[in-house]
């Protein structure tokens, strides 16, 4: 019987469902055929690059997923367990045309889900996103016949390519010189032994925790404040620059300080924006609707620098990025896209940006949070059927549109409202059956007392 508070959610960022309820085998062999008919239609013998994260369902999934796609004469390269972004590295790697990731990103364990990266190892646009799921939904097949079926091979070599290309865009040099000690919370989930690998390439002395990647997550896996107490009490000890926590198919990273204090993932694109910046001169940077304006602060320091702001979602932040050769660019949930990497959020390339920062600027890391504008966001989630499901979304929208008609307002996504003291972005999740609400003021006052408006305007609890 399915669960009605957790229902199967398709969109731009993919499949996300509970295990063995909304997602099952048969789910997961299903959206894999959909995504090789999808590429069937365009190209003849299609190769396709997939892996998983750490969690115990992954394995099943993942391989009726190859089954999937082969069956509809796709060539699969496995790459077993490995992070988001290391597929979007071996797509661009092996020249596929596609890569599928068995993920379910920060959701806890009972969740897993699949994501979708074209050949140039970026999420689908929208249109393409659109017609994957419809392909499932409808069951528009194209099967191969009986001997046109794909093969499935196995390549172990993900990790150590991956390091490398990070490794090779980084002043190692500088690194090592600093003799810099992190902690890391890999959470049990794929970065475990990339994260391991990258430091230890780097010179960066280090403490592991939850380290193995069994994908039975030490704590609740999203890389909040509260689910990082372990690591927030062991950077605290002394004597680190900083502490990491990945997410489990490690495309997102926060950050703590070197007393031990959470910055947080805002801080992340933040940091790493200013470093790419310094490194290359001004450009453009891209980002989502959700994310901090401390990103806009750092491109004021580049003159001729600009942000561009997006619908949320990895694949509208690369559809502004691709064209207009952008720099950098990511999502105020700690994920960082350095293109020179890949078109993926990475947890990889946000930890050497920020190392490399640390090294160069040779100051802590709490003096360099001091020197970026300061801010004070407010997250809060709502679930969906508190308020009548997605039916009473529209209502809510033309609340907000008329009761602050003189605003700046953008409805890209859901809708933000931009005041002179902050703004306020109101949408429904593309991953989990929430409303999010975020609020950016000067303070946590100012940033409550917006989010307070905007949801009293909406007629939300």
């Amino acid at each position: 019987m399915a669960n009605n508070d957790a229902p199967l959610m398709l969109s731009i960022s993919g499949l996300r469902g509970v295990v063995g309820d909304t997602i099952t085998a048969e789910v997961a062999a299903l959206y894999g055929a959909a995504f090789g008919s999808h590429l069937r239609s365009r190209i003849d013998r299609p190769r396709v690059v997939i892996a998983r994260d750490s969690r115990p369902s992954g394995e099943a999934f993942l391989a009726a997923v190859a089954a999937g796609l082969a069956s509809t004469g796709c060539d699969v390269i496995d790459l077993g367990v490995a992070m988001t972004p290391t597929v979007g590295v071996m797509v661009i790697h092996h020249r596929a045309d596609g890569g599928m990731v068995c993920t379910a990103s920060h959701n806890p364990i009972q969740w897993n889900g699949l994501k979708c990266l074209d050949g140039d190892g970026v999420a689908p646009p929208p249109a393409e996103a659109a017609e994957i799921v419809r392909r499932f939904r409808e069951r528009d097949l194209l099967l191969a016949g009986p001997t046109a079926f794909g093969k499935i091979t196995r390549d172990e070599s993900g990790d150590p390519t991956h390091v490398e290309r990070v490794v090779g865009l980084v002043d190692v040099q500088a690194i090592r010189a600093a003799n810099l000690r992190v902690v890391v919370d890999s959470v049990n989930g794929a970065g475990c032994r990339p994260a391991r690998m990258l430091l230890e390439t780097l010179g960066v002395e280090f403490v592991h925790i939850n380290g193995e990647p069994t994908g039975v997550f030490a704590h609740t896996p999203e890389p909040t404040q509260a689910n990082l107490v372990d690591l927030c009490t062991a950077a605290a000890k002394g004597g680190f620059a900083c502490g990491f926590a990945q997410d489990p198919d490690a495309d997102r990273l926060a950050i703590v300080d070197e007393s031990g204090r959470y910055i947080g993932e805002e801080y992340t694109l933040a940091l790493a924006a200013l470093r790419v910046l310094q490194r290359e001169g001004a450009g453009m940077l891209a980002t989502n609707l959700s994310t901090s304006r401390m990103i806009d602060g750092v491109a004021k320091k580049f003159p001729g620098s600009r942000v561009v702001r997006t619908a949320v979602g990895e694949a509208n932040v690369v559809a502004a990025l691709k064209p207009a050769h952008g720099l950098c660019g990511g999502e105020g949930n700690g994920g960082v896209i350095w293109p020179r990497v890949c078109w993926v959020r990475d947890s990889l390339s946000g930890m050497a940006l920020v190392l490399e920062l640390l090294a160069t600027q040779k100051c802590s890391l709490s003096s360099l949070v001091k020197q970026l504008p300061r801010c004070a966001m407010v997250k809060r989630t709502l679930k969906l059927n508190a308020i009548g499901g997605m039916v009473a979304l529209p209502p809510a929208f033309a609340k907000v549109r008329a009761t602050f008609v003189g605003e700046r307002l953008d409805e890209t996504d859901g809708i933000r409202i931009d005041f002179a003291e902050g703004w306020v972005h109101l949408r429904a999740s593309n991953t989990e059956p929430i409303i999010r609400l975020i609020a950016e003021g000067d303070d946590d006052r100012a940033a409550n007392a917006l989010a307070d408006r905007v949801a009293n305007a909406a007629g939300l609890p």
